[in-house]
């Protein structure tokens, strides 16, 4: 039985902000855009319409917490947010475009990967891999 990513969470300062690199650059598609109590999720997806892989943002609620998040980013405590591409050079010119942070451009890796690192406005880590 095949295995997909239902969602994963990935935490942002600006939800407008995580929109323009989620959807615009990587070019994903919004499912939900939701509001409550001062939160917001935001939930985007692959354009794809077979694909169940998501992944959700919300707004810290504090500067406090979104600084600690952050920290936690910057010293690699947290995961990546990982993708696939079928053309991750295209991708990778398609984000480089959008102002996004570069870690590491386009490389074959020892490990047998090819893929790019990345960060997202909020600073999370983004890799993206050749399908």
């Amino acid at each position: 039985m095949p295995l997909t990513v239902s969602a994963m969470f990935i935490p942002v300062k600006d939800p407008d902000a995580a929109l323009g690199f989620y959807r615009d650059a990587l070019g994903l598609v919004v499912r939900a855009d939701v509001s409550n109590g001062g939160f917001r999720w935001v939930t985007v997806g692959a354009p794809t319409k077979t694909s169940t892989s998501s992944c959700s943002s919300r707004t810290v609620s504090s500067q406090a917490e979104g600084d600690a998040l952050l920290s936690l980013v910057l010293q690699g405590s947290l995961q990546a947010a990982i993708f696939r591409s079928d053309d991750l050079d295209a991708t990778f010119e398609q984000v480089r475009a959008s102002g996004a942070e570069i870690l590491e451009e386009p490389a074959d890796r020892p490990w047998g990967a090819r893929d790019c690192a990345v960060r997202d406005p909020s600073g999370n880590l983004v890799r993206i891999a050749q399908a």
